[in-house]
């Protein structure tokens, strides 16, 4: 907190002194870009004591996050369990419906501690947003996608991307049906403590009896990794040489030596929560994350290395163009480095897009405090098919108990991540020749872009840039396109998309769902 208030202080400063200049006149693009830039403060322009306030209300809300543990559903004595590795390894292997929702439920009363410091938050957050010339919060979150028109072209690309989740949603609750009985409807939303995860954001760890040709053996990375000795270093390893095979940059000496790859064994409290952290020094690029022995920290540490990669690639730019050209951009970078399974990425949409979809609400005062929860349970249930274990009422608030909700982190730059990084994959997949749309041979889900120089210097290419031009420029660099689209995600997933129509056919399953019989 004490560093973060002499930071706001630097930034003022700064700020004071780009308003001296009356940089609206001025001809040469890239000063008066960075000008703009600059004069946007963010949190910094509130004044020092509700600066302070807010910092606070925020370390506050993630102490209580972090720190949250739960008792032991088969032993009540054991009260430890934190969210990380314990209930999310529960959610990842239990089968017991009566286990799942007890977590599920705990979990919630403990984060939902946060609610009255939320309000907080909302109002300060508002403030300092006003005094950055934008109506509320809204507008400063999508001020960087430079765009006037952004929310209705993010409701576009979701609109694009209904159909298939639709299809995936009613297979998957076919498949819970066979499991668990009437505990799932036949056509009602899907209740959310059987996906496999906290927020049932994924539902890739219920492919045990989900995954279709139950009788074709799937890869077993993770086992795989066990029986060859990974550890988190080998894992880092791992995805940097994938990153040097495309002719991009290595890891710094620093990187090695300041990261942290693993949970400390010495008592400390960690936000596990996996990040990437640039220290603007040109040298000293960190990652932080709890990685475990299993296919999905590979995946995380491809992703988190990703960031790394940006980092690296736009460092000698001038400080404030060190960013993503959009911040959904620097989400999609690893993420083209390990594209994965349909059950996680498909899966993910409707709740990427609905989370910040609440918090726009919130923050322009369309919902208002007296009915958050119910309306988070609206959202969760009319677009993304899931509704509750048991009733909810706004006693509970459970939009606290997701990390980027507490955290203050925007979380549409995951939506557009998704969209993107298919865009993205499909032009660099062109560029290797791993990709043709004119030969079936080489269809876009089967390109893999290991060793391709010529696709990695052309995404450095657009990687350099950071933020020195708008994001339309910078995607425009790799793909030739200036505008999101998610055909390239439609495209990659096309035959999953047809063997799903075939198989809900089949099934006579129910496409869509009924209102929740549960109350809010």
């Amino acid at each position: 907190l004490d560093v973060s208030a002499q930071s706001a202080k630097q930034a003022k400063d700064d700020w004071l002194e780009t308003t001296k200049f009356n940089w609206k006149s001025f001809c040469d693009y890239d000063v008066k870009r960075q000008f703009k830039k600059y004069s946007v403060l963010g949190k910094s322009a509130l004044p020092e004591e509700k600066y302070t306030k807010l910092e606070k209300i925020i370390s506050d809300m993630e102490a209580i996050y972090a720190t949250a543990k739960i008792c032991d559903y088969k032993d009540k004595k054991i009260c430890n369990l934190s969210l990380e590795p314990e209930l999310t390894n529960i959610l990842i292997k239990s089968r017991d419906p009566e286990e799942l929702k007890h977590v599920w439920i705990e979990w919630r009363k403990k984060t939902a501690a946060t609610k009255d410091l939320f309000k907080d938050y909302v109002r300060y957050s508002n403030e300092a947003a006003r005094l950055n010339n934008f109506k509320s919060t809204t507008g400063y979150w999508l001020d960087d996608y430079e765009s006037p028109t952004f929310v209705a072209e993010v409701e576009k690309l979701w609109d694009q991307l209904k159909p298939i989740y639709l299809q995936l949603h009613a297979y998957v609750r076919t498949k819970l049906r066979q499991r668990y009985g009437d505990i799932v409807s036949e056509k009602g939303p899907i209740p959310a403590h059987l996906l496999g995860n906290m927020w049932a954001q994924t539902w890739g760890n219920i492919a045990d009896f989900t995954r279709p040709f139950s009788n074709v053996t799937n890869l077993d990375v993770t086992g795989e990794m066990i029986k060859q000795g990974y550890t988190p270093l080998k894992i880092f390893k791992t995805a940097e040489e994938f990153f040097v095979s495309l002719n991009l940059t290595k890891m710094l000496p620093l990187f090695w030596e300041r990261s942290i790859l693993e949970k400390p064994s010495d008592g400390r409290e960690l936000i596990c929560h996996a990040s990437a952290w640039d220290f603007y020094d040109q040298k000293d690029f960190r990652i932080k994350q709890c990685t475990r022995i299993n296919y999905d920290d590979l995946i995380t540490a491809h992703h988190e290395m990703g960031h790394i990669q940006y980092f690296l690639q736009y460092s000698s730019q001038p400080p404030i163009y060190r960013e993503g050209a959009n911040d959904g951009f620097h989400e999609a970078v690893g993420d083209v480095m390990s594209l994965s399974i349909g059950m996680d990425k498909i899966a993910f949409l409707p709740f990427a897009y609905l989370m910040d979809r609440w918090r726009w609400g919130v923050f322009d005062g369309n919902i208002s405090p007296e009915n958050y929860n119910c309306k988070w349970w609206e959202y969760r249930t009319q677009i993304q098919g899931i509704e509750p274990p048991i009733d909810r009422s706004e006693a509970d608030f459970d939009p606290a108990s997701k990390y980027h909700i507490v955290a203050d982190v925007p979380y549409l730059r995951y939506f557009i991540s998704y969209v993107v990084q298919f865009q993205f994959h499909r032009a660099a997949c062109e560029i290797a020749g791993e990709y043709d749309p004119k030969n079936p041979e080489k269809p876009l889900h089967k390109c893999d872009i290991y060793q391709s120089t010529k696709a990695g210097e052309k995404l450095a290419k657009m990687l350099q840039m950071g933020s020195s031009r708008p994001w339309p420029d910078a995607m425009e660099v790799l793909t030739g396109q200036r505008e999101m689209d998610a055909s390239g995600l439609l495209e990659y997933f096309s035959p999953l998309y047809k063997w799903l129509e075939a198989e809900n056919k089949k099934n006579g399953a129910y496409i869509g769902w009924e209102p929740t019989q549960r109350k809010c």
